[in-house]
């Protein structure tokens, strides 16, 4: 599974990629869990290989301040920090900003209109993203809540025979996740501390940064699944639906005998997989002031399904 970094590894890693498949790749701060960030089955393949419980946002993975502008609005505030953090001196820092493509899966940025976005300064991953041509979302590569790892074969212990490829770059540099920035106001909000510190942002910006309140909701949106309700669509969502009520629109799982105009499946053959892929995308179709709610289908409480159920409960709950 573990292969040296070489021309015959890259060109391994750059189909796996393109049919949808995540890897393991080096990067400065631990090694990431790599998938194409535009395909919703490769991404939603990333949190199952992690046994993640919510489909909490992701980072994309970048190898210059110019492809970062094809998928984000950068702020003279974010320009001012990448060019310096991101050029200037390389440095482990994630930036936040309103996103600018549709073409980046809804399931990266788990539904919300921001994104993540920071360039590896690790040779490997600068090399792979700019041979594949798009961004990689790739968090950590290791199970939800176990240790990040900092090494190919950290990763492969935890990891075993869930991916295909690991591209061994050495030990990570850092050993030390991002610093994730929001920049889409005029005060940057810290939402993690990381590999740069706030010492040298502050240097930069000339005043303090906001630390995220755990108290406060107007300030956690772009930070992973904090509230209670989150993401929700615009009309109400009624869960564990066996047939729609009159005017409400359906999201169907698996086979169905309902037929009616307004009703999307996220699978019919009931792949949790294809159905995760599916979510935030179906849900912005049915999401239409014509329809009085939108009944969803039971979903499986297994495996990624969980995920689902999770990021369901959180859109159904009342204000």
């Amino acid at each position: 599974m573990i292969e040296q970094y070489n021309q015959t590894t890259l060109e391994k890693a750059l189909s796996l990629l393109a049919e949808g498949h995540v890897i393991g790749m080096p990067t400065e701060t631990v090694y990431g869990l790599a998938a194409d960030a535009t395909n919703d089955i490769a991404v939603a393949r990333i949190y199952e290989t992690k046994d993640r419980p919510s489909f909490n946002p992701l980072i994309i993975h970048v190898d210059s301040i110019e492809m970062a502008r094809q998928w984000g609005i950068f702020t003279p505030l974010a320009e001012k920090l990448a060019r310096i953090f991101w050029d200037t001196h390389p440095s482990s820092l994630t930036l936040v900003v309103k996103r600018n493509n549709d073409r980046l899966s809804h399931l990266v940025t788990a539904g919300l209109d921001t994104v993540a976005i920071r360039i590896p300064f690790h040779p490997v991953a600068l090399e792979l993203i700019k041979k594949f041509g798009k961004p990689l979302a790739a968090p950590s590569a290791n199970r939800s809540n176990h240790i990040s790892p900092t090494s190919a074969e950290a990763v492969e212990s935890d990891l075993t025979d869930r991916i295909k490829l690991i591209i061994n770059g050495g030990a990570c540099t850092v050993g030390l996740e991002s610093t994730i920035l929001d920049v889409t106001g005029e005060v940057p909000v810290l939402l993690r501390p990381g590999g740069t510190t706030t010492e040298a942002i502050e240097t930069i910006i000339h005043h303090p940064i906001i630390r995220e309140s755990k108290n406060s909701d107007e300030i956690r949106p772009k930070a992973p699944g904090m509230m209670k309700r989150h993401y929700a669509p615009s009309i109400p969502l009624r869960l564990n639906a066996k047939t729609p009520h009159p005017g409400e629109a359906f999201l169907a799982c698996g086979k169905t005998i309902v037929n009616q105009n307004a009703m999307l499946n996220l699978s019919e053959t009931g792949n949790l997989t294809e159905a995760a892929a599916n979510l935030f995308r179906m849900m912005r179709q049915l999401d239409n002031a014509a329809h009085k709610g939108i009944a969803v289908a039971p979903i499986p409480n297994t495996g990624i399904g969980l995920a689902i159920n999770d990021r369901l409960s959180r859109a159904a709950a009342s204000e």
